[in-house]
């Protein structure tokens, strides 16, 4: 039997479930067919005049015109992926293969949506992502840098931030805030804010511009400015909730929708678990390099900062003192007044020494009642000694402690790099024995006076 041949007509095209374009040298849109209402929302009489380019995502335009540019240079493009934004907001993942018509001056191009499926793969790498960031992010600005740029691969995070909530002091943070419109919020109770409702009930929350305003004049939030939408993920641990994440869109941007909702809720528990990963590990080093009453560097610390303060005064052939302080009577304190006004006192001498000390300087506690200073960028060694008589004058006043007056005078020895040693433990040896020497001449001249006899 012979085949008649079938020449399809313009409502053929319609049928296929890919769409088909006509564009021209300005990216004007000539012919669109039916298909395109499926995929970005608009009928094709909405698509005529419209520029694609203006549809594309911001982040994939530099891409889209490299390949206009190999299309209408003659290389006929196959495979090519990008973003759209669809007419309600949301984002189409499309495949394209197109070509230049040089009779015609139109590049015909054939979209398939592919959204399912990048959503997938986007969703497997985004979990893998996010175990390497936990475990190779030295710290926790670090992850959230990181953790913005994952989820920025699946959903546009323009404006994001990660919110942190403590139970104990009922207090909300923003250790990572990123937002064209609005500055990074103070610390605050999380009542009065969108992430208020998220914290409460540990659900998603996704505000669209049907719902936004009722939320804000229910829960009385104050915004510096107004989102198109608004979507909050509540991070969850064992402990409960610890915080949330918040990607926003302002007018004129992407609307986020429920399946938005449903990804950043897939992964919120694993990033929750970095998070928390990444807590532990920064408590546990604090925990190794400062003391826990006086929140100042402990030995250790001390040690690797004077190190480092040592091979740079070597090469700069520069100098560096070392102050070694010592309280006097401070047991008697402990004994008779108890540990618990002794710690009260330690701390509040910690805070005295802060103030007497510029950023570049270091002021640790290294036992009991004792603390090392170190003076890094000092011309002259008499610098030092200015810098003791500052500290004896700042802990001169007297210390008001749970109802008790204390008087606490202190021993300082002092040591200077290269004059009293070359490495660490000479110059703490120098100052050690320095300080003991002055505790000592002042118990003598104490003595001395108390028996009437001359000095």
């Amino acid at each position: 039997m012979e085949t008649k041949p079938y020449t399809p007509s313009a409502s053929f095209i319609d049928l296929l479930i890919d769409a088909v374009f006509a564009v021209d040298v300005d990216g004007r849109v000539l012919f669109a067919s039916a298909a395109c209402e499926r995929i970005f929302g608009y009928t094709p009489q909405e698509m005529l005049g419209r520029i694609m380019f203006d549809m594309v995502v911001p982040q994939d335009r530099e891409r889209t015109r490299q390949s206009v540019k190999y299309v209408m240079a003659g290389e006929p493009q196959l495979h090519f992926e990008n973003r759209y934004i669809r007419k309600d907001g949301q984002i189409a993942y499309i495949m394209w293969s197109a070509r230049w018509s040089p009779t015609d001056q139109v590049r015909i191009g054939v979209a398939r949506d592919i959204t399912e499926r990048k959503r997938a793969e986007s969703m497997r790498a985004v979990l893998y992502s996010i175990s390497e960031a936990a475990a190779t992010a030295e710290d926790l600005n670090t992850l959230f840098q990181n953790i913005h740029q994952i989820i920025g691969t699946l959903l546009p995070t323009d404006n994001f931030a990660v919110a942190l909530y403590d139970q104990e002091s009922d207090e909300l943070s923003f250790p990572y805030h990123m937002d064209e419109h609005e500055p990074t919020p103070t610390p605050c109770k999380p009542a009065g804010t969108l992430c208020a409702a998220v914290i409460l009930e540990g659900q998603p929350l996704l505000l669209t511009p049907e719902t936004l305003q009722e939320h804000v004049s229910e829960q009385q939030v104050m915004l510096a400015a107004m989102p198109l939408c608004w979507l909050g993920v509540p991070l969850k641990s064992h402990k409960g909730t610890i915080g949330v994440l918040v990607c926003k869109s302002y007018p004129g941007g992407i609307r986020y929708s429920e399946q938005d909702r449903e990804l950043l809720q897939f992964v919120s528990t694993q990033i929750a678990t970095a998070i928390e990963r990444q807590q532990m590990q920064a408590r546990l080093q604090y925990m190794a390099q400062y003391d826990q009453l006086t929140s100042l560097p402990n030995r250790a610390l001390l040690y690797d900062r004077l190190q480092v303060a040592l091979l740079k005064a070597r090469r700069e052939r520069g100098c560096l003192s070392l102050l070694f302080l010592d309280l006097d009577k401070f047991k008697l304190v402990n004994d008779t007044l108890g540990h618990h006004v002794g710690d009260l006192l330690l701390q509040e001498v910690a805070r005295r020494l802060k103030q007497c000390l510029r950023e570049s300087d270091t002021v640790a506690r290294v036992g009991g009642d004792e603390f090392v200073i170190l003076l890094q960028l000092i011309p002259l060694p008499e610098q030092a000694a200015l810098v003791a008589e500052k500290i004896r004058h700042a802990l001169c006043p007297p210390f008001h402690i749970d109802k008790h007056v204390l008087n606490i005078v202190p021993s300082i020895g002092i040591a200077h790099y290269p004059e009293h040693g070359n490495d660490e433990a000479q110059l703490l040896k120098h100052a050690d024995q320095a300080m003991y020497l002055e505790k000592h001449s002042r118990d003598r001249s104490r003595q001395t006076a108390e028996l009437g006899l001359p000095e």
